[in-house]
Formats: C-alpha cells, sequence, structure tokens
C-alpha cells in the first residue's frame, strides 16, 4: 500500500457506530444553523455547510466505501 493510501482520520475504527457519525452531523449542523439564523454571519455560515456537506459525505455517503477500501489494502497478520 502506497503512503497517500493511508486509512484517514475520518475513517477510522472509532467512527463505525452510525450513532457517533450521526452525533458528530448534527453538531455541526446544529453550528451551522446557529451560525445563519442566530449570528447573520454569512462568513462562519459558508465554512460551518461546507463542514456540514463534507461531513455528510464522509460519513453517509462515502464512508462504507472508504473503510472496505482500506481494510482489503491490509489483511489481517
Amino acid at each position: 500500500m502506497a503512503e497517500n493510501d493511508k486509512p484517514g482520520l475520518l475513517t477510522m475504527s472509532w467512527f463505525r457506530p452510525l450513532y457517533r457519525r450521526v452525533i458528530l452531523v448534527a453538531i455541526v449542523a446544529a453550528w451551522c444553523a446557529w451560525e445563519w439564523l442566530f449570528n447573520n454571519d454569512q462568513l462562519w455560515g459558508m465554512i460551518t455547510a461546507a463542514a456540514l456537506a463534507y461531513a455528510v459525505w464522509m460519513f453517509f455517503i462515502n464512508f462504507e466505501a472508504e473503510v472496505k477500501k482500506h481494510e482489503d489494502a491490509n489483511p489481517p497478520k
């Protein structure tokens, strides 16, 4: 496995339980809502919206594929 193919922080086994990923995404969503609705801060609203989109992509859409890719690359010893 090449050095670039190492599992990332967001695909480590700590995130495997679905409830942990849901809680993390809910926190980011709440922060995004806070910035848009209460602070009316467009810069931080856009930053948190981007973080929310990335979290949804990494933890729900692409998570299983990334974990499987790294499991297949490292057979158990």
